[in-house]
């Protein structure tokens, strides 16, 4: 293969150095060359930033005939060190709230579900320290992690007491009394200051780096390399940081990306040119050579997992011709919080049939209302989510499921999906033919209300990793892409394979920068066609009553022959919707309910 300049300035390196690489430039290849010229009786460590990327780097090694690399996640080598052998025991799946407040038998005043939120925040709490590079859990002031106002004043009130019993909570696991998480272990492997056999680490996705795992790698006196692209941090949330801006190397660039074309490498800078309405302009040079004319893998790729949902719900409804999807990450989970309580819990919340809630914690709540307390007070952002869906759809939530459900694939044969449902946590790393985008990312409109009013400050670290988001959705594309008007940078020239779709709903009204994510966020539903499906994110359950005037009335028998009527008509969702006044949800449901597909075909 012909290596490019920037390239082969990396390879004739021989000290410490950070790879700044743009989206789709060969850092992987450029990092497998460079393993290849070292001495074969060295031993080279390959740090992935999961498991579906150690499994590629496995092979892309192996291919390249490395046996004296080794590949390893951060937990997968702090396992290695920490487990085998000792008195520990792993929880894979973690601790939930509910199981929290038993454990370490919480009692917190008279506040409604106050022990849970206070389990809420210790779950966090625990995994900000493990994920950190601090020795105590004093030495951290958890308050820094905490956004909304209503979360700020709960912790605040209760600090004390959280930090104690957080540290009590360590303290157990530490004791091998109650099994151990994986942030735990990590923890454990930093703090034991391990010496590792390698001459050569290269770690990578450094710009999403946990301090702990960061500690670590500064501490060895192997040859350093860290590979990465400072925008494509996303992990702030996870308490990740930014390795290439701390590491103290030399400084070397991969700014040509042979994934995509120059029209999309144009409006990537573009959108990162944004960040100068948060602190100041980014410098970015990025080429694309990228030549591939493929159309095979379509993909849809969301903010949020709600704004995905939706945008399915308009595939499966309104697409006759889709006939097979697939999500990444599996349907489930863009159904269940990392809790475990199921999208179903919540809609039995809100049905008030309690007996039927599987989530002890959720069974506990009288209304929906007092569970939105609970998310204010915890800034619990997927349950949030979870319920602004029933509140947007009631109790269409299981027919419009199932239909998606009917039209999912497994994973085996995901090269077979007509559309590939994605967020973009959940495609990093990945790339797909075409991708079309859901207007749930920020926009550049948005950004300049709040600078304008003078919202950025005490955000930025927030809206800049939200730029970012955009940035990686962008650029998972190898051709073509689709994206909302909204999103498109002011003045922005169009080019080749990039077309944009003009029916997208108008920007939010929402004006406090901290609420432009899912829990927060408001929107109004678009008209679409069979030609184009535009998007489709979600409202309240108020607009839905202000837009469809018979939301919610019973059906009868003159409503059902006229829905009949204008099935057989071929009549889409959208002008069914329209003439019923009711929501295309609504009247998919109806459909199946009078079974007009099984009687006169799709």
């Amino acid at each position: 293969m012909q290596l490019t300049q920037e390239q082969i300035s990396i390879l004739n390196s021989k000290g410490d150095m950070v790879i700044n690489a743009v989206a789709g430039s060969g850092k992987t290849t450029t990092v497998i060359e460079y393993a290849k010229l070292q001495p074969a009786h060295c031993r080279l460590l390959y740090l992935a930033f999961n498991k579906a990327v150690k499994l590629q780097a496995m092979q892309r090694f192996a291919a390249g005939g490395l046996q004296n690399v080794a590949v390893e996640t951060a937990h997968s080598l702090a396992f290695k060190y920490i487990i085998p052998g000792s008195k520990y025991k792993v929880n894979a799946k973690g601790y939930k709230t509910n199981e929290l407040v038993q454990v370490l038998n919480l009692q917190v005043g008279a506040e409604k579900h106050a022990e849970y939120m206070v389990a809420n925040h210790i779950s966090k709490f625990a995994s900000y320290f493990c994920n950190s590079d601090a020795q105590r859990i004093q030495a951290l002031n958890y308050l820094d992690t905490v956004v909304d106002e209503t979360a700020k004043a709960f912790v605040a009130n209760n600090y004390a007491y959280i930090e104690l019993q957080t540290r009590l909570f360590l303290a157990k696991m530490d004791k091998a009394e109650i099994p151990v998480t994986h942030d735990f272990y990590l923890k454990k492997f930093q703090l034991s200051q391990p010496k590792l056999p390698y001459q050569y680490i290269l770690f990578d996705e450094g710009q999403d780096a946990s301090m702990a795992m960061l500690d670590v790698f500064f501490q060895q006196p192997a040859t350093k390399v860290i590979v990465g692209d400072t925008h494509q941090q996303i992990y702030g949330w996870r308490y990740a940081v930014n390795s290439l801006e701390k590491a103290p190397f030399a400084q070397f660039d991969l700014n040509t990306s042979f994934r995509f074309g120059e029209s999309i490498a144009s409006l990537a800078m573009q959108v990162l040119q944004w960040k100068k309405l948060v602190t100041q302009a980014p410098k970015v040079n990025m080429v694309g050579k990228g030549i591939s004319k493929a159309t095979k893998s379509l993909a849809v790729i969301a903010r949020t997992n709600l704004g995905l949902l939706l945008k399915a719900i308009e595939y499966t409804t309104e697409r006759r011709d889709i006939k097979r999807i697939y999500f990444e990450g599996n349907l489930s989970s863009y159904t269940y919080a990392s809790e475990g309580a199921s999208l179903y819990d919540v809609l039995n919340l809100y049905n008030q049939k309690t007996h039927l809630i599987k989530d002890s914690f959720i069974q506990q709540n009288k209304s929906l209302e007092e569970l939105e307390e609970y998310v204010e007070k915890t800034e619990d952002v997927q349950l949030g989510m979870m319920i602004e869906m029933v509140k947007e759809y009631g109790n269409e939530i299981p027919s419009i499921l199932q239909a998606i459900k009917d039209k999912h694939i497994d994973g085996d044969d995901k090269e077979q999906a007509q559309v590939i449902f994605s967020t973009v946590h959940r495609c990093k790393g990945m790339e797909y033919d075409t991708v079309e985008l859901v207007h749930d990312f920020v926009t550049q409109e948005k950004l300049e209300k709040w600078k304008d009013n003078g919202e950025i400050q005490g955000n930025e670290a927030r809206l800049l990793e939200e730029i970012n988001l955009l940035y990686v959705a962008i650029t998972r594309t190898t051709n073509k892409l689709r994206i909302p008007e909204s999103l498109v940078p002011k003045n922005f020239a169009v080019g080749a394979n990039i077309h944009v779709i003009t029916k997208a709903p108008p920007i939010s009204s929402t004006t406090d920068p901290k609420k432009i994510f899912p829990i927060k966020q408001k929107y109004q539903r678009p008209a679409v066609t069979e030609a184009e499906v535009s998007q489709a994110p979600a409202y309240t359950v108020e607009t839905v009553r202000q837009t469809y005037k018979d939301a919610y009335k019973p059906w009868d028998a003159e409503l059902d022959q006229e829905l009949t009527i204008q099935y057989n008509e071929r009549k889409t969702l959208t002008e069914m919707a329209a003439y019923f006044g009711r929501t295309k949800g609504a009247i998919l449901s109806r459909i199946k309910k009078l079974e007009l597909r099984e009687m006169y075909g799709a």
